[in-house]
C-alpha cells in the first residue's frame, strides 16, 4: 500500500549538468502549485489518474491489454503477411511443370520480379482474384490492388500501439506481434507444399488454390475485424472507466490521444523540420534495400540450392522464420531488463547480416550459403522489433506520430521496389553481384544508425532511466511526474534527465 503522505521527493540528477530533475511521490497525491510547474509534462489531470491503480493492478491492466488488443494486431499482421509472403513460395511451385506460374503466364523470372515491385507500390477480395489471372498483367494488377489495401495496415498498427503503449514497453510486445509474422512465413510455406501436391484440381494449378483459400479467409477475417477490433482505450468494453483514464494517464505527453480528432498541419510541419525524421528514414531506406531482395528471393535462393526436391525445399525456409523468435526474445531481454541501448542492438543485426552477406558473396559450399541465408534473413527479420521503440521515443502527437511513423514506413520502404530488381536472374544461382550491392547498401545503414544514434542519444539515454526509475517507484507505491523530453536531442549541450536514487535509495 502506497505510505499515506503527499511529500514530493526531488530525485539527484545522474549527470552533473542536468538541469531537471524527476518528481517522485506517493500515487493518489496530485502535486499542484508552483511545484508542478518545474515538472516536465506535467498535466493535472493526467498525473492524478496515474495514481489508480497500484503497480500490481498496473501489471495485470496491461496483461489484459495484450490479450485483447495485441493478440488481435499479431492475428492481423499474420493474415496481412501469410497474403504478401505468397508470391514468393508461388515462385517456386510446380516449378519445371506446365504447372508452374512463370510457365502459364509466360513470365521470365526478371518480370516476375515486378510482382513485388508492384505490390508495394486491395487485400481480401485482390488476393482471391489472383486464382482468376492469366497473364502477366493480370497479376501485375492483382498485386497493385493487393498491396494499395494493404499499404497503410502496418503503420497502422504501429500508431495504435502508441495510443495503449509506452515506447519503452514495445519490445516485448513486438515479439507477439513479429512471431506471428514468422509463423506467417511457416504457414505460407506449409500451404505451398500442400497445394503444390492438388495442382490439377478442378483445372486450378496450386498457385491458384493458394492465391484463393488465402483470399477467402482474409475477407472473412476483415468482416470480422469490425465488430471486434478497439480504436482507443475509450472504446474497450472490456476496460472500467477506471481502467481507461489509467491507460492514456500512464503515457507519456507527446503520445497521440483519442481526443486529438482534428488533422493538424501545424504537427506534420514541426515533424518535418526535425532532422531524426529524415535520418531515420535514409537508415530504413538502406535497410530494405539491402534486406528486402533476400527476404523475397529466400525460397527461390534456397530452391536453387538443389538440396531436396522444389517441394521440400518451401519447408527449408522455415527456420528462417524460427530463428527471428529467438533473437527478438534476446533483444527483448537485453533492452527491457538490461538496458542495452535499442540502435546497439540494431547494429549487432545489421553487422551479423553483412558478415553473412560477405559468406554469400564468397560462396564456400552450399550447406554455408543455406546456414548464411537463414541467418541473413533472421537477423534483418529481427532489426525492426528494436528500432520501432527508438523511432517512436521521439514521435509527438496525434497528426505528427501518425505523418512520422508512416512517411518513415512508406520512403523506407523504397527498398521494397528496388531491393528485388537486384536478384535478378542474370546473377544466378550464386547471385554474387546482388549481394555485393546488398552488403553496400547494409554499409550505408550501419553508418547512418550510428550516426541517428548519436544524435538521438539523450532521448534514448533517458527512456531507459525513466522506465527504471518508473518500474522502482511503483514497487514503493509512488509514481514518477515526470514525463521524457523529446526535444532534449535538439540542445547542443543537453544533459540527460536522469536520475539514480531516490532519498539515497539506489534506483
Amino acid at each position: 500500500m502506497a505510505p499515506k503522505t503527499d511529500e514530493i521527493t526531488t530525485l539527484p540528477a545522474q549527470e552533473p549538468h542536468v538541469e531537471d530533475e524527476l518528481h517522485i511521490q506517493p500515487r493518489q497525491s496530485p502535486v499542484e502549485g508552483e511545484d508542478a510547474t518545474q515538472i516536465t509534462g506535467h498535466n493535472h489531470e493526467r498525473m492524478r489518474d496515474r495514481g489508480l491503480l497500484t503497480y500490481e493492478e498496473e501489471k495485470k491492466l496491461l496483461r489484459k491489454v495484450d490479450w485483447h488488443l495485441m493478440l488481435l494486431c499479431a492475428v492481423i499482421f499474420l493474415v496481412k503477411n501469410v497474403d504478401a509472403n505468397n508470391a514468393a513460395n508461388a515462385r517456386v511451385m510446380n516449378r519445371g511443370t506446365p504447372r508452374n506460374i512463370l510457365t502459364q503466364l509466360k513470365m521470365t523470372g526478371d518480370e516476375y520480379n515486378f510482382v513485388s515491385t508492384v505490390y508495394y507500390v486491395t487485400w481480401g477480395i485482390a488476393l482471391a482474384c489472383h486464382a482468376a489471372v492469366t497473364s502477366k498483367g493480370g497479376l501485375y494488377v492483382a498485386r497493385f490492388f493487393l498491396g494499395l489495401c494493404e499499404a497503410g495496415m502496418f503503420p497502422g498498427i504501429i500508431l495504435q500501439l502508441t495510443y495503449w503503449y509506452r515506447a519503452d514497453e514495445m519490445t516485448i510486445r513486438f515479439l507477439i506481434f513479429y512471431s506471428f509474422e514468422f509463423f506467417a512465413n511457416v504457414i505460407s510455406a506449409v500451404l505451398a507444399f500442400a497445394f503444390d501436391t492438388i495442382s490439377g484440381r478442378c483445372s486450378l494449378s496450386g498457385w491458384q488454390w493458394f492465391f484463393l483459400v488465402e483470399g477467402v479467409i482474409t475477407i472473412a477475417f476483415g468482416i470480422a475485424l469490425y465488430w471486434i477490433f478497439p480504436d482507443f482505450p475509450e472504446q474497450a468494453s472490456w476496460l472500467t472507466d477506471r481502467e481507461k483514464r489509467f491507460l492514456q494517464a500512464r503515457l507519456p505527453a507527446n503520445s497521440p490521444r483519442s481526443s486529438e480528432a482534428h488533422f493538424n498541419l501545424g504537427e506534420i510541419l514541426e515533424a518535418l523540420k526535425d532532422h531524426r525524421l529524415w535520418w531515420f528514414t535514409l537508415l530504413w531506406a538502406a535497410k530494405t534495400i539491402g534486406g528486402s531482395g533476400l527476404s523475397f528471393y529466400l525460397p527461390t535462393i534456397v530452391a536453387n540450392l538443389g538440396l531436396v526436391s522444389i517441394a521440400e525445399s518451401q519447408l527449408l525456409t522455415i527456420p528462417s522464420a524460427v530463428l527471428p523468435m529467438i533473437l527478438i526474445l534476446v533483444s527483448s531481454y537485453l533492452t527491457d531488463r538490461k538496458g542495452v541501448p535499442y540502435p546497439l542492438v540494431a547494429l549487432v543485426y545489421l553487422t551479423a547480416t553483412l558478415a553473412c552477406y560477405a559468406v554469400l558473396y564468397a560462396y564456400p559450399n552450399l550447406g554455408g550459403v543455406y546456414a548464411a541465408t537463414i541467418i541473413a534473413g533472421s537477423a534483418s527479420n529481427a532489426w525492426f522489433s528494436t528500432m520501432w521503440p527508438w523511432r517512436l521515443q521521439t514521435t509527438s502527437r496525434a497528426t505528427g506520430s501518425a505523418f512520422a511513423i508512416s512517411f518513415v514506413n512508406s520512403l523506407g520502404q523504397i527498398g521494397t521496389v528496388i531491393g528485388p530488381q537486384i536478384f535478378r536472374s542474370a546473377y544466378a544461382p550464386k547471385y554474387t553481384t546482388s549481394f555485393a550491392v546488398a552488403m553496400a547498401v547494409t554499409g550505408l545503414c550501419i553508418a547512418s544508425t550510428a550516426w541517428t544514434w548519436w544524435i538521438t542519444r539523450v532521448t534514448e539515454r533517458q527512456t531507459w532511466h525513466m522506465r527504471k526509475a518508473r518500474i522502482a517507484a511503483a514497487k514503493r507505491g509512488e509514481m514518477v511526474l515526470n514525463d521524457i523530453d523529446i526535444d532534449a536531442d535538439f540542445e547542443k549541450s543537453a544533459a540527460l534527465r536522469t536520475a539514480t536514487t531516490i532519498a539515497g535509495r539506489p534506483v
